[in-house]
C-alpha cells in the first residue's frame, strides 16, 4: 500500500511541474520582461497660470491696463486714415519747395541772419522728406494723385514768385526770401493743425505736432529781420 502511494504521489508531482512551462507557453501575450506603461496625454499649456499679465498703453488721457499675456498680440501696421494720406502727399512737394528757395541763399543772400536760417531748412526738411516718403513706402501708397494742382496748397509760391527769388542778389534777396519762406510756413503751420484734429495715424500726429512748433519759431526769427 505504501508503495502504491509512492508511485501516485511521484505522477502528481511530475504532471505538475510539467503544467507549469505548458501553460506558460500557451500564453504568448505575457511579456517576459517588464515594460513600460504607455504616456499620459496632457493638454499643452502656453505659460504657467500665474503668468504676469502685459501693461497695455492706454489713449491720450487714459490710464494704462494690464492684461494677460496670451491675449496681446504683436502690433501689425497702425492704422490711417484719409487725411493721413492727404497730409504726406501734400507735404512732401511743400517741403521740395521750401528746400528750392533754401538752397538759392547761399550764392545770393546778403544777410547772415537770412544764410542761417535757410542752413536751418535744409537740414530740418531733408530728412524730413525721407520720413514722409518711407511713411508712404511702407503701406504701398504712390506719393501722388495724378491731376493734383500742388499750387492750390496752403503757402505754396507760384513759378513767377520763384524765378523773381531766383533773379534777386543781395537785399533784395533777403526781403524776398523773408516774404515768401514767412507765408510757406505759415501754410505748412496751418496744414499740420488741421491734421491734429483729423488724422489716425500717431506717428504722422507727432511729425505734424513738430512741424507745427517749429515752423511757428522759425516764422517769427523771419518777421525780426523785416
Amino acid at each position: 500500500m505504501t508503495g502504491r502511494r509512492g508511485r501516485i504521489l511521484l505522477a502528481v508531482t511530475v504532471a505538475a511541474a510539467v503544467a507549469v512551462p505548458v501553460g506558460l507557453a500557451l500564453r504568448p501575450d505575457r511579456p517576459s520582461t517588464p515594460t513600460a506603461s504607455a504616456p499620459t496625454t496632457t493638454p499643452t499649456t502656453t505659460g504657467p497660470p500665474d503668468a504676469p499679465g502685459v501693461i497695455v498703453p492706454g489713449r491720450p488721457g487714459e490710464p494704462a491696463a494690464t492684461r494677460p499675456a496670451q491675449e496681446v498680440r504683436a502690433p501689425g501696421t497702425p492704422r490711417y486714415n484719409t487725411p493721413d494720406v492727404w497730409f504726406v502727399r501734400m507735404m512732401i512737394p511743400h517741403h521740395q519747395q521750401a528746400l528750392q528757395m533754401a538752397e538759392l541763399a547761399p550764392d545770393r543772400a546778403a544777410s547772415a541772419q537770412v544764410k542761417a536760417i535757410a542752413a536751418r531748412i535744409r537740414g530740418t526738411q531733408g530728412p524730413e522728406l525721407g520720413l514722409l516718403r518711407g511713411w508712404l513706402d511702407a503701406r504701398g501708397l504712390a506719393a501722388d494723385e495724378p491731376g493734383h494742382d500742388h499750387g492750390r496748397m496752403p503757402g505754396m509760391q507760384s513759378p513767377e514768385a520763384l524765378r523773381q527769388l531766383d533773379a534777386a542778389r543781395g537785399a533784395a534777396f533777403d526781403r524776398l526770401f523773408v516774404q515768401l519762406m514767412t507765408a510757406h510756413h505759415t501754410g505748412a503751420v496751418t496744414m499740420a493743425t488741421q491734421l491734429l484734429s483729423a488724422g489716425a495715424d500717431q506717428q504722422l500726429n507727432e511729425f505734424a505736432n513738430a512741424v507745427a512748433t517749429e515752423q511757428t519759431v522759425e516764422i517769427a526769427r523771419l518777421r525780426a529781420l523785416v
